[in-house]
């Protein structure tokens, strides 16, 4: 008697129902074993069960969180806060090719004015000037009385005012001004799903304290990925920019056809290209910090903007190794110059930073936090771009309107009455206990609205 059994090759093997491809045909004669072993085999299968993270740990850096940056009071459709303008007004001057006429430009460039006549101008280079002329036909003249002509043009600013014998007061007055923002909040949202039958299923590999049920090792993953793409957002996220009034606006809808109507929203690399300071730096062994000049230029950019004297340096690896040879070459981790490194943002307290992962050195008497920034060294994220790190000054400022004090970089999220939208998480299904659908899956939501607001960009730094 011949028989003839349900057959698989390797590639189907553990296949239910599976009927195509070549089959071997199972011999019944026992004299073709040598030993029952052989026929079945009665070992465990060296199974290895830790789950390998061939890329490390690919979550992000929440700095927000260990500085306490973070707010779950929003109660409106986007945030709005206030800058005070600078004390000393700039103005731009735009020359005629032949002539002594000059135009100032208000509108080029936010938070600059017109010049009046008599005011005293400053230049980069040290040239001072008065304007002359009338208001209508306004022209530089250096204190040498002699009429400038055929300047290139320039920005400048204006240092005071020099008038004769007898005048009358200014017609108008300059005030710092105070400029209002806006950024909207994105919703961004995730969806992970198991049926039933996955998830009475038991693998072979431990996900976490002792539990074989691969789907648990999908939902961890969903939720992560969930969680640094909507850091990711915060980071990248872009929107309307409403340059003439100096107001960066992000209310205007982007229409997705069926998809509907999502308004953006200004992540923290566009708000320092737009109004902060961008650092490129290069030289060092890895292409970045090669001496203390490179931070030095930095430093002075930095007094120019009147920044705080704590910063958090979060940096790719490159950087990482270069600012770590610069330090060795002389230069103590703790004192510098005779100067202790404070630690306000830490309790002022250097063993806390050094738990949290930070390296911290003073120079000029700003102390700088070192930490590495994963998201910069990842090659499917902050690999692909030309940005090497940021600097976000540790401090808080004070809204020109309400006088308030808020971070200079603050994670805010939509809630109210008990309420809040931070990370919201729930699950739908007719398995593992829930019962509000026919379908035999369980389904988990994840959903979450928030935005970024960068207070006082122009401390903030980025390094390319």
């Amino acid at each position: 008697m011949a028989i003839t059994t349900p057959q698989t090759d390797g590639s189907n093997r553990g296949s239910l129902g599976s009927t195509h491809g070549a089959r071997p045909t199972l011999e019944t004669d026992p004299q073709k074993y040598i030993s029952l072993g052989q026929l079945i085999d009665p070992n465990k299968p060296d199974n290895r069960d830790l789950l390998i993270s061939a890329y490390g740990d690919q979550g992000l850096t929440g700095f927000l969180t260990m500085t306490g940056a973070v707010n779950n009071a929003g109660t409106a459709d986007e945030v709005t806060w206030w800058e005070e303008g600078r004390l000393h007004a700039r103005t731009e001057i735009k020359t005629a090719a032949t002539t002594a006429a000059i135009t100032f430009n208000e509108n080029a460039k936010a938070g600059f004015v017109d010049a009046r006549v008599n005011d005293v101008l400053l230049d980069a280079s040290g040239n001072k000037f008065i304007v002359g002329g009338t208001a209508a036909a306004p022209v530089l003249k250096g204190f040498d009385n002699a009429l400038k002509v055929s300047l290139a043009n320039f920005d400048a600013v204006i240092i005071g005012n020099i008038y004769p014998q007898g005048s009358d007061q200014p017609s108008k007055f300059f005030h710092p001004g105070v400029k209002k923002f806006i950024n909207p909040y994105i919703i961004t949202k995730e969806t992970y799903a198991v049926n039933g039958s996955q998830a009475t299923n038991i693998g072979w590999v431990n996900v976490g304290n002792g539990d074989y049920r691969w789907y648990v090792k999908g939902e961890m993953d969903a939720r992560k990925r969930f969680m640094n793409q909507r850091e990711l957002m915060l980071l990248f996220g872009e929107s309307h920019e409403n340059v003439l009034g100096g107001t960066y606006d992000g209310t205007v809808d982007i229409d997705l056809g069926d998809a509907g109507e999502v308004a953006g929203s200004e992540g923290y690399f566009q708000a320092v290209d737009r109004r902060g300071i961008t650092a490129t730096v290069s030289g060092g062994a890895q292409g970045t910090f090669a001496s203390m000049s490179d931070i030095d230029s930095i430093i002075l950019e930095l007094d120019k903007e009147g920044a705080p004297s704590e910063y958090a340096m979060y940096v790719n690896r490159a950087t990482s190794l270069d600012l770590d040879d610069m330090l060795a070459n002389g230069i103590a981790t703790q004192v510098t110059a005779g100067l202790p490194g404070q630690f306000g943002a830490f309790n002022n307290d250097a063993d806390m930073a050094v738990k949290l992962g930070f390296k911290s050195f003073t120079r000029g008497g700003y102390t700088f936090h070192k930490h590495d920034w994963k998201l910069l060294n990842d090659s499917t994220v902050g690999g692909m771009i030309n940005i090497k790190g940021a600097m976000v000054p540790l401090t808080n400022v004070t809204d020109a309107r309400t006088g308030a004090k808020a971070p200079a970089l603050q994670m805010n999220y939509k809630g109210t009455n008990g309420y809040n939208r931070d990370m919201e998480h729930w699950v739908r299904g007719s398995i593992l206990g829930h019962n509000n659908m026919s379908k035999d899956v369980a389904e988990f939501y994840y959903r979450s609205e928030c935005n970024l607001c960068v207070r006082a960009a122009n401390q903030h730094v980025v390094l390319k």
